[in-house]
């Protein structure tokens, strides 16, 4: 009999199986969020066209701190966009990984911004973004170890216990790998979210964009992830340099994420999904119809609830 603190480990290959039986059911996220269909990002050259003309987006995605410690236009603007639709704040500084502290004061003006525009739900990124009180506005990317999964759970049940909500936090997208790293990418995604309670944003283009750059099989990640915890999804494009992929979210989405797209779909049953482009933006029209192009995988694959 294996001992009280004894983990058990599953047959390997134990989440493929699972998936094949299941067959095209899907899985709720274990909090009933809503899916809310098919969101944007919130861009600031899209603000006049947005005011103006209301477009029919199901709900938008904002970089929380571009609203944080401000009363300018951009949180005016944000003000009477979250009046009409539904918001989501998605955050680059809580910086999970990081041994610095949890800044409080920083979660103390996340929160009141939840509270402002009624956010549906909130999060960030599996990653750390600097050291010693400076940001180096950029995701940093963990060893994949017990000692870093135990330091990264520990800080997500405490962010929320003071948010008194769920993080939703997404899968980084990668570059290099760390000789410490015990573990797959997949396999820490899962403990983190099962032993911290937290939910997962499933980047459907940082998987790819991981996979490419590491040689690995994106069907055998997307098997891996625990889809009672997705609460959201990102799609997005990227640059391919031949020998490695970029996420860049500068261009449309690529042929073979969206066939990722529509095997996450068949798990889910649907999920709030996010069309990302934060560079090289074009007109509003442009973005909008580039995530309505997602409808034809959310209607053409059928599912059932389980």
């Amino acid at each position: 009999m294996p001992c009280a603190n004894q983990r058990r480990r599953l047959p390997k290959g134990w989440r493929r199986l699972l998936t094949k039986a299941l067959g095209n059911m899907s899985i709720r996220n274990k909090w009933d969020f809503p899916d809310l269909g098919l969101g944007l990002g919130l861009r600031t050259v899209h603000y006049n066209h947005i005011l103006e003309h209301n477009p029919a987006v199901d709900w938008f995605e904002i970089l929380s701190e571009n609203y944080m410690e401000t009363e300018g236009r951009p949180r005016k603007i944000l003000d009477q966009i979250s009046e009409k639709y539904p918001i989501v704040m998605h955050g680059v500084s809580m910086s999970l990984g990081s041994t610095d502290p949890i800044d409080f004061n920083y979660l103390k003006s996340l929160k009141a911004l939840a509270e402002r525009v009624n956010a549906v739900w909130l999060g960030d990124h599996l990653c750390w973004t600097g050291v010693a009180r400076k940001n180096g506005h950029d995701l940093y990317p963990v060893p994949y170890n017990e000692e870093s999964l135990r330091h990264v759970i520990e800080r997500i049940r405490t962010i929320q216990d003071y948010l008194e909500r769920p993080l939703v936090i997404e899968n980084p997208s990668t570059y290099l790998t760390f000789k410490s790293s015990t573990m797959s990418e997949e396999e820490y995604i899962f403990r983190m979210a099962e032993e911290s309670d937290c939910g997962l944003l499933l980047d459907v283009n940082n998987v790819y964009v991981t996979c490419r750059n590491h040689d690995l099989d994106p069907d055998s990640y997307l098997d891996s992830i625990p889809y009672d915890r997705v609460v959201q999804i990102h799609l997005a494009g990227h640059t391919d340099k031949g020998t490695h992929c970029i996420d860049t979210h500068n261009d449309h989405v690529i042929d073979e994420v969206w066939r990722l797209y529509g095997e996450v779909h068949k798990r889910t049953g649907g999920r709030s999904t996010l069309l990302e482009w934060d560079a090289d933006i074009p007109e509003f029209n442009v973005v909008h119809e580039e995530a309505l192009k997602a409808k034809r995988y959310r209607n053409e694959v059928e599912v059932v609830d389980v």
